[in-house]
């Protein structure tokens, strides 16, 4: 979303609010985003005060409480959800979060896929661990229920076999709970998890996406994200009031002014807490990222679920900081292996951070890869999930 000032006063719904926002020259008129845009619209309509009541897992369950309320399984058909599939930087994140603003439902979530899985299962082994429980997954979907009856994932993607062996009797558990999903994706279904060890048990899973969801491709004819990118200046010195400032504008064109906040990613476990983003956007002060115990696992997250990082502050590294320089180098190769785009403030040019003593070789390496990540050949590069 652009500008949220130009959508106050604007009728509710997606096609108002994308409408508003191309006359407004917050975005291009583009036909392939104004079809998804219709798309979205006519799921609004149908969702419009959609709040069906989860089903009760007994006196005893996850929800019993709710045993007085209507039962799903009463409540008739539930419309299909959209699986908006496209190239990266095309509007399918602008477009969903258009249609999650508006969408007048009770309870809903907007996640990143990632953050999700990560979630499920955290609370899928919570749920194991509980003697009384011969099967988590029917509890895990009344739990994922309660709290939303529409479901909105960014950037849905399968890498995992652990993911991919849930996923499927879960989802079929939500849509029987008459949850409507609406997911966003660079892969088709039928090349989920393509060439995978075991995809041939995930193959239902993708039969069962296609059925409760209506695929829509976005071909929108220019990366929008991409052109965003180019221009922008990424490495700032000194790192001051002037390259605060600098970094905001970055960050307001890279998350084309969509609400920004705090976000957490659960790695093996463990939350971490991205203390600002929005629109597969994070921005960290150096210390938060470099000076706390992040290890390759949460780097390699971030760099799998944030297109573009944010990083003020880098201070000149030395042996008298040598483990945040041990942090950040780990940080960079996991960027950079990942193509994601760095915007930074920092203390002196990156050949310039880590000048002598222990540790300054190994360095080197890191800083010819922020030299080049500062090219536009790499800013032009697809961000690798």
């Amino acid at each position: 979303m652009a500008d949220i000032d130009v959508l106050r006063d604007v009728a509710p719904g997606v096609m108002p609010a994308y409408r508003a926002l191309v006359a407004s020259g917050e975005l291009y008129s583009d036909a392939a985003q104004g079809m998804a845009a219709e798309k979205l619209q006519s799921l609004w309509v149908k969702l419009r005060g959609y709040d069906p009541q989860p089903k009760a897992a007994g006196q005893n369950g996850w929800v019993g409480k709710l045993l007085r309320r209507k039962q799903v399984d009463e409540a008739g058909e539930h419309p299909n959800g959209l699986y908006l599939v496209g190239e990266v930087g095309r509007g399918k994140s602008m477009l969903m979060d258009l249609f999650f603003a508006a969408a007048d439902v009770p309870r809903k979530r907007r996640i990143h896929f990632h953050e999700f899985m990560q979630e499920t299962h955290k609370r899928f082994h919570k749920i194991k661990a509980d003697p009384a429980v011969s099967d988590p997954i029917p509890p895990l979907a009344d739990m994922i229920a309660a709290e939303a009856a529409l479901l909105c994932f960014d950037e849905f993607q399968v890498h995992d076999i652990v993911d991919a062996m849930i996923l499927g009797r879960l989802f079929e558990a939500l849509f029987e709970r008459a949850v409507v999903v609406v997911a966003t994706s660079n892969t088709l279904p039928d090349d989920l998890f393509k060439g995978k060890p075991g995809r041939d048990a995930f193959l239902p899973f993708i039969a069962l996406i296609k059925k409760h969801l209506d695929v829509l491709v976005l071909e929108a004819a220019r990366d929008y994200r991409r052109e965003r990118v180019q221009g922008l200046r990424a490495w700032y010195v000194p790192a001051n009031r002037y390259a605060d400032a600098a970094l905001e504008e970055v960050f307001g064109e890279l998350t084309a002014g969509v609400p920004a906040g705090p976000e957490s990613l659960y790695v093996s476990g463990r939350k971490v807490v991205v203390p600002l983003a929005a629109n597969g956007v994070a921005w960290f002060d150096f210390s938060a990222l470099c000076g706390v115990a992040l290890g390759p696992g949460d780097y390699l997250a971030l760099a799998t679920h944030f297109s573009a990082l944010l990083i003020d502050g880098i201070p000149r590294l030395s042996p008298d900081n040598f483990d945040e320089a041990r942090r950040f180098v780990t940080l960079v190769d996991a960027l950079y292996e990942h193509r994601v785009k760095l915007y930074a403030s920092a203390a002196a040019l990156p050949d310039e951070l880590y000048k002598s003593g222990e540790g300054a070789a190994i360095f080197e390496r890191t800083a010819s890869r922020l030299v080049e990540m500062q090219s536009e050949e790499y800013m032009r590069l697809p961000h690798l999930t």
